[in-house]
C-alpha cells in the first residue's frame, strides 16, 4: 500500500504574521514514523550524496520508521554538529530533498522536518552523556561562533584541545543567533548547543572582536593553534543617491533589532526601530524573505521585495518564497532603485526606480540586468531594507597584508581545499570567510574537515616536540 506525504504542521498565514514564533510546528511521534516510512532506503541513497555532510539519511529513517527516535539523532550526529539547526534552516529542496527519488514524481520525504523532529526530541527526552578524552595539553582559539566556529570547537573538545571560542558580539552563536530570525530558527535551539559545548568544556570570550579588541598576534602567542571562522557579513553597499536618509537600513541591522533581545545586542543596536507603512526591501535572496517576513510580523502595511531579475534568476530557497507569499510580502520584478527621495526631516519617503530587462548572461550565469532608458518611476515608501548580500569584513584583508595571510576576492581567506590550512604555519580557516555567503551545513563540512587537519597538525607538532 502506497504511504502518502505527511504534511507538516504550519502556523497558517493569517496567524503567524502577528507573532514571532516558529512557524514549522513539526511532526507528531506518530506522522514521524510514518512519513519516513516512505523512505525507499535507496542502495546508492542520492540523499545522502547531495548533504554537504554527508548524513546516513536512510539509516536514520530506517529508525524513525521503527520508532527509536534517539538512535535516529545519534545518526545524523556522526556526521552533523548542527543536524537541529541544519533540520530547520538548510535549502533542502535543492540538497536532500531534491535529490530524493521520490522527487520525480510526488513529494519527496520530508527529510529536514525528520531530522529537527529526532534533533529536537533527544533535546527534550534524551540525556546528555560527554566523557572527557585523556588532554593534549594543546589549546586551540576559535575566531566566530558561528556555524563554523562551533562546529570546529565542537570536533577538538572531543579530540582532547582545550579550546576557547572569541566572539565579538555579546552572546555566542553568530549568524545563527544574530542572522536568521526566530520564526525560523527560535533562540532555544542554539542556547541548547552552546550550553552543550560549555558542558563539554569550550570556553567563550564574547564582546571581544580579534584585531580590535586584542590583537591576532596575542593568540599566535598564546595558543598552538588558530582557526578563524568569523563569516562573511559585511554588508554589500547600495551606491546610489539618498542611500544615508533616515528609515533605509542594513538587513543586519534590521534582522538583530527585531529578533535578537536587547541584552544580547551590542550597545548601539538597542535603539528600536522605526516601521513605516510601506517597508521596501532591496534584494532577492532568503536574506531579503526573511526581512520583508519580518516587516509584516512588526506591523507594516505593505511590505514589497524589489528585485533586478525575475522570479527564475532570484538566487534563494523557493520554499522561502512561497512562505513569503503565502504572508502577503509583494513582489516587483525586473526593477531597480536609481535614488531615495528625502523628507525635510531627511527621512525617506520615495524611491525611484528604473525598468530592466535581461540580457546575456554574466559571470553568475544568470542573464544581466540591463536599465531601460526614460522607464524611471517612483513609488512612496517610508522603510528600506538593504539586503544585496554580504563581504567579509575588510579589517581582515588588511590584517592578512601585515601578517601576512593571503587572501582573495574581496578579502576572502585562502585556503588548501582539504584542510582549511591558511598561508599562516597553525592558523586555519573555514565557513564563510573562506568561501563567501554559503550554507550551515557547507560552513559545518568545511570545519569539521579543519578539525581533522588541526588534530593532525597539533600531534605532529607534539612528535617533534618530543
Amino acid at each position: 500500500m502506497k504511504i502518502p506525504h505527511q504534511p507538516v504542521p504550519m502556523q497558517p498565514p493569517e496567524q503567524r504574521i502577528h507573532n514571532f514564533e516558529e512557524v514549522c510546528l513539526g511532526y507528531d511521534a506518530q506522522t514521524a514514523m510514518i512519513e519516513a516510512m516512505r523512505c525507499l532506503r535507496c542502495p546508492q541513497p542520492k540523499c545522502s550524496q547531495a548533504c554537504p555532510l554527508h548524513n546516513d539519511i536512510p539509516r536514520a529513517m530506517k529508525f524513525i520508521a521503527e520508532g527509536d527516535f534517539l538512535a535516529a539523532a545519534a545518526v545524523y550526529e556522526e556526521t552533523s554538529n548542527l543536524p537541529q539547526i541544519c533540520g530547520r534552516v538548510c535549502p533542502q529542496e535543492r540538497l536532500c530533498e531534491g535529490a530524493c527519488v521520490r522527487s520525480k514524481r510526488e513529494e519527496p520525504v520530508a527529510l529536514g522536518k525528520l531530522e529537527a523532529f529526532v534533533s529536537d526530541y533527544k533535546r527534550e527526552h534524551g540525556t546528555f552523556t560527554f566523557t572527557p578524552p585523556p588532554p593534549t595539553g594543546r589549546k586551540v582559539a576559535v575566531i566566530g561562533s558561528g556555524p563554523a566556529g562551533l562546529s570546529a570547537a565542537d570536533e577538538l573538545v572531543k579530540r582532547g584541545h582545550a579550546v576557547t571560542i572569541f566572539e565579538r558580539w555579546p552572546y555566542p552563536g553568530g549568524l545563527l543567533v544574530y542572522g536568521i530570525p526566530r520564526f525560523k530558527l527560535p533562540l532555544r535551539v542554539v542556547e541548547a548547543k552552546i550550553e552543550e559545548l560549555k558542558q563539554k568544556g569550550v570556553q567563550f570570550r564574547c564582546n571581544t572582536c580579534v584585531g580590535k579588541d586584542m590583537p591576532f598576534e596575542e593568540l599566535l602567542e598564546n595558543f598552538d593553534a588558530v582557526f578563524i571562522a568569523v563569516g562573511a557579513n559585511y554588508p554589500v553597499p547600495l551606491k546610489v543617491p539618498g542611500a544615508d536618509l533616515k528609515g533605509i537600513y542594513t538587513a543586519n541591522d534590521w534582522l538583530v533589532r527585531s529578533h535578537v533581545p536587547p541584552e544580547l545586542r551590542p550597545e548601539t543596536l538597542r535603539t528600536p526601530l522605526e516601521v513605516g507603512k510601506h517597508v521596501a526591501v532591496i534584494g532577492g535572496g532568503d536574506t531579503a524573505m526573511d526581512c520583508a517576513r519580518t516587516a509584516l510580523r512588526l506591523g507594516c502595511e505593505t511590505s514589497t521585495i524589489y528585485y533586478r531579475r525575475t522570479e527564475v534568476e532570484m538566487p534563494g530557497n523557493k520554499r522561502e518564497r512561497a512562505l513569503a507569499a503565502e504572508e502577503g510580502v509583494r513582489f516587483e520584478y525586473l526593477v531597480a532603485p536609481v535614488r531615495f527621495i528625502g523628507n525635510d526631516e531627511g527621512h525617506v519617503k520615495a524611491m525611484e526606480l528604473i525598468r530592466m530587462e535581461l540580457g546575456e548572461p554574466d559571470e553568475s550565469g544568470r542573464r544581466r540586468p540591463i536599465p531601460i532608458e526614460g522607464s524611471e518611476f517612483t513609488v512612496p515608501i517610508d522603510t528600506v531594507v538593504l539586503a544585496l548580500g554580504y563581504w567579509p569584513e575588510p579589517m581582515w584583508e588588511e590584517l592578512g597584508k601585515k601578517l601576512g595571510l593571503e587572501t582573495h576576492d574581496w578579502g576572502l581567506l585562502t585556503v588548501d581545499p582539504e584542510t582549511g590550512a591558511t598561508s599562516l604555519p597553525g592558523v586555519f580557516a573555514g565557513g564563510d570567510a573562506v568561501v563567501g555567503p554559503d550554507l550551515v551545513s557547507t560552513a559545518m563540512a568545511s570545519a569539521r574537515r579543519a578539525a581533522v587537519a588541526i588534530d593532525q597538525y597539533l600531534a605532529e607538532k607534539a612528535s617533534v616536540a618530543a
